[in-house]
């Protein structure tokens, strides 16, 4: 591949101002969005900026993240433009027991905004359909607690919330072109592998932003509380753990297997276990242990 930005025309390149046109307005949670070319983690580097006083709603995207983290601190890499690597600086002024749903509202927006933009529509030209146009979904997403975004059991995004002092950064992960033969695992996939033509992947950046700006707007209005918000619901509808027999690794050590019963009001998953009866957890590596 060409080091030009343009050398792969399936992958082009994020343009920084004409994302800011679209996103940074008066009134929007969008202060700032930057793109840069190569970074080791656009979390590491916001919760530096962050600490430097930067205001909440500033975004920095990446074409080639090197020391990405995912959850439980794996590694996470992609080729450049292959997928959409972002971060986002958050400073929410709800209870701090509701602070554990800001990763949960980010998997609902990510998945929300990607359905939407792989829909098919009958009456328009194809994928990016119109609003009113009947769509049907080209790209099933769902949502693996706490907040890993699959197609059927394939892991096509993840996501990272850390605290910084008083302030949360949220990162996304998302595979866009990746190719089959660039898989880092087999139980990998992309947008390009589920069949979504979105080579261009600014226009879903900015789905993105939008829908979590509007699910944050809420959630926030409302002190966080994700009943009234209709968070918790959303959630729920879009998590295939629930009701899965499954699991889960926890962070210190030990075990629990049982049935995912629920999300609780913390955004912690109830497991209902036969030795150990309903217990919910706030961390964990959650394995389903049957199909959904």
């Amino acid at each position: 591949m060409s080091d030009s930005p343009y050398g792969d025309l399936d992958r082009p390149p994020l343009h920084e101002g004409a994302l800011r046109r679209a996103l940074v307005r008066p009134g929007a949670l969008w202060r700032d969005v930057r793109v840069v070319p190569e970074t080791g983690s656009t979390n590491a580097d916001l919760a530096a900026a962050s600490r430097e006083g930067a205001p909440e709603g500033t975004v920095l995207a990446t074409e080639l993240q090197t020391a990405g983290r995912g959850r439980l601190g794996r590694p996470w890499a992609a080729p450049p433009r292959s997928g959409l690597m972002f971060s986002m600086l958050l400073r929410p002024s709800v209870p701090a027991e509701r602070l554990g749903w800001v990763p949960l509202l980010t998997g609902v927006a990510v998945a929300v905004a990607v359905r939407r933009m792989t829909a098919w529509s009958e009456a328009g030209a194809g994928f990016f359909a119109q609003e009113g146009d009947r769509e049907d979904v080209a790209v099933d997403i769902r949502l693996k607690w706490p907040n890993d975004l699959l197609v059927g059991d394939r892991k096509l995004a993840g996501i990272l919330g850390e605290m910084v002092d008083d302030a949360v950064v949220v990162g996304v992960g998302l595979n866009v072109g990746l190719r089959e033969d660039e898989l880092p695992v087999p139980t990998a996939t992309s947008l390009a592998i589920e069949g979504a033509p979105l080579s261009d992947r600014a226009p879903l950046l900015r789905a993105i932003l939008r829908e979590f700006e509007t699910w944050y707007r809420e959630w926030t209005a409302l002190g966080g509380d994700p009943e009234t918000s209709g968070l918790r619901t959303a959630y729920k509808d879009l998590c295939v753990t629930l009701g899965q027999d499954v699991r889960v690794d926890l962070p210190g050590g030990g075990t629990l297997r049982g049935a995912a019963a629920d999300v609780d009001d913390a955004g912690r998953l109830v497991v209902v276990s036969p030795e150990q009866g309903e217990r919910a957890v706030g961390a964990g590596d959650v394995v389903h242990l049957r199909p959904s």
